[in-house]
């Protein structure tokens, strides 16, 4: 074992020896259009004594450097060195969606466009293209050569090399630089570079340094003037400054899907507004740099440029000032006062106040591959809908989705058996389950309790389904977690009219005799128009429940659906589900790590 270390620290000392040589002679010969593998086989022969090595290991090593595998290596380098190699565009993501959107009406008429279409919303083909993207907006450029007047400037310059640079930059017109400024101690200071911009991309300036001069002139302390210099500037520009030392920090992959939306025209507290970056409610933004406690730095994930955003601490104390919307039930509501039975209603609705109150700025997410949700989360108001479209994914895929069967303490019916509609137990034991909290939701009607237990949700996890579960929107706190990867859906009642002529359509085929709180008015022969009044009430109400929903819990949401058609409102659901098996979803970062 220690010959061997011997010999190979021997061919070591004699490897490197061989390539300082071949690299001293390139130097003084300039530019040698010899083979480098020729230069190292002639270097074999001229090895000093010093390097200790043997025949046998110059042997050794000539075999390992004549190998068909190093041959090959080095006529690929060789090839790279003198090729350039140059991307056509950073934008493929692009026009790959333009494609996509061309191609689409091909498809049903022809089969190579719809192979293509499968091939480019391939995750893997769509992350080969962001990563394309990536590095071909990188400048991988050298800077351009400072011009021999500056060199001159710099080597008569009085200072010290270390208290004074001069900087030379080229821009285009009208190109932005992608830099802010601000006033301190009445000079010039560069407050932050944006991520991905031009000056980022040389790494000349710092944040922090101070601009003394633009092409000879001094720059003074406004900010709004500089920023109208550098913009009219175009060519070569020449900065004098003074540098801070200030390592910039590498930018973190942090992804954030804010629930606001966003026009830096319409904010007046933002620095520049040209320098703004619009978002809209939904989005997935990358933060590239959060060192200002006021305004981060971030991009779309799917590129652009770089810019301002409020950041988090900002927009919550813009936020705190805004008064909430008072949640309004309608003129109607209240005008029929009808007896109804006594209900408590779930105790996660004693969050319901504070739910109003939550300010919801910006959610940390990341990227996942595709995979199957373990829950399916129908919200929405009643009499939405929610329950025809889960039996209908029950029916259609009955091994793709199962429901939990919810637990009661009544006693069963006669045509009843347990397991079946539902789980009958005592009284006593649910009230001890609940207390120890067993139960996703629970509550009490006409005196018998009820409840969705979270065990029997894991069960029909654990045989490989997703659990569909038509939850109160007060249970989604629990469920967005890791434990049970919620795909939400909201189910939204349509307009009050459309509304309306849906329950009438309904009513008039027959499909349910339950026909709101009218129908015992009209069996007792009642005033038509009080019926017609009542029926009004309720729909109202539907609508206003449906708004006070998804005004407080919008932000729990993966997908919005409106229900004013059953049929497309079932499409529209089945297709966001297979998406989920096909294309990469982005979840709360806190579900990954």
């Amino acid at each position: 074992m220690n010959r061997t270390r011997r010999r190979h620290m021997r061919t070591r000392t004699a490897l490197l020896h061989l390539f300082k040589s071949t690299a001293r002679r390139k130097d003084l010969r300039g530019n040698s259009t010899k083979p480098a593998m020729q230069q190292v086989f002639g270097n074999l022969r001229d090895l000093p004594k010093s390097t200790k090595a043997s025949d046998l290991d110059l042997i050794f090593l000539r075999g390992i450097m004549e190998s068909p595998v190093v041959c090959s290596l080095t006529k690929v380098h060789e090839h790279l060195e003198d090729m350039k190699l140059e991307a056509v565009q950073d934008n493929n993501l692009e026009l790959v969606s333009e494609i996509l959107g061309v191609i689409r009406g091909l498809t049903i008429r022809d089969d190579s466009a719809t192979e293509l279409l499968r091939i480019l919303q391939q995750p893997h083909f769509q992350s080969l293209l962001e990563a394309h993207d990536m590095v071909a907006s990188k400048c991988h450029e050298a800077p351009p050569p400072v011009d021999p007047a500056i060199e001159a400037a710099v080597n008569n310059a009085l200072l010290q090399g270390d208290a004074v640079r001069m900087i030379g930059i080229h821009k285009k017109a009208g190109e932005p630089l992608g830099v802010t400024f601000r006033v301190e101690k009445d000079d010039l200071v560069i407050a932050r570079i944006l991520y991905g911009g031009m000056i980022d991309r040389q790494g000349l300036l710092h944040v922090g340094d101070i601009i003394k001069e633009v092409n000879g002139q001094e720059v003074g302390n406004n900010p709004t003037e500089l920023q109208e210099i550098l913009k009219e500037c175009s060519g070569g520009i020449t900065l004098k400054i003074l540098p801070s030392y200030i390592d910039s920090a590498v930018p973190p992959q942090v992804y954030v899907k804010p629930h606001f939306d966003y026009n830096p025209a319409n904010d007046t507290l933002i620095p520049c507004r040209e320098a703004g970056l619009a978002f809209k409610r939904g989005d997935i933004l990358q933060i590239v740099n959060r060192e200002d406690l006021n305004w981060w730095q971030a991009c779309h994930h799917v590129g652009g440029a770089t810019g301002l955003i409020p950041s988090q601490f900002l927009e919550e104390k813009r936020k705190a000032f805004v008064p909430k919307d008072l949640d309004r039930t309608g003129i109607l509501c209240g005008t029929v006062n009808g007896k109804m039975k006594k209900k408590k209603m779930y105790l996660t609705s004693r969050n319901a106040e504070f739910d109003s109150h939550e300010l919801q700025i910006y959610e940390e997410v990341a990227c996942m591959p595709p995979f199957q949700r373990r829950t399916l989360v129908l919200i929405g108001a009643q009499g939405v809908g929610r329950r025809s479209l889960k039996n209908r994914l029950l029916v259609l895929h009955p091994d793709r989705y199962g429901t939990p069967v919810p637990f009661t303490s009544r006693r069963p019916r006669e045509d009843e058996h347990n397991g079946q509609t539902y789980q009958f137990v005592p009284r006593m034991d649910m009230e001890m389950d609940i207390k120890l909290g067993c139960f996703l939701e629970h509550g009490e009607y006409d005196g018998n309790l009820y409840g969705t237990k979270i065990s029997s949700i894991h069960e029909v996890v654990n045989t490989g389904r997703t659990c569909i579960l038509d939850i109160n929107p007060q249970a989604l706190k629990v469920l967005r977690t890791a434990e049970f990867m919620p795909y939400v859906v909201f189910i939204a009642a349509p307009e009050f009219e459309t509304l309306k002529a849906m329950h009438k359509a309904v009513c008039d085929a027959g499909f349910t005799t339950k026909q709101l709180t009218c129908l015992g008015l009209r069996q007792s022969g009642s005033n038509m128009e009080v019926c017609e009044m009542s029926e009004d009430v309720d729909l109202k109400k539907r609508v206003d429940e449906s708004a006070r929903i998804q005004r407080t819990y919008r932000h729990y949401f993966d997908l919005t659906i409106v229900n004013d058609n059953l049929d497309t409102a079932f499409e529209t659901l089945k297709a966001a589900l297979d998406k989920l098996y096909s294309e990469p979803q982005w979840v709360p970062v806190n579900w990954v790590y």
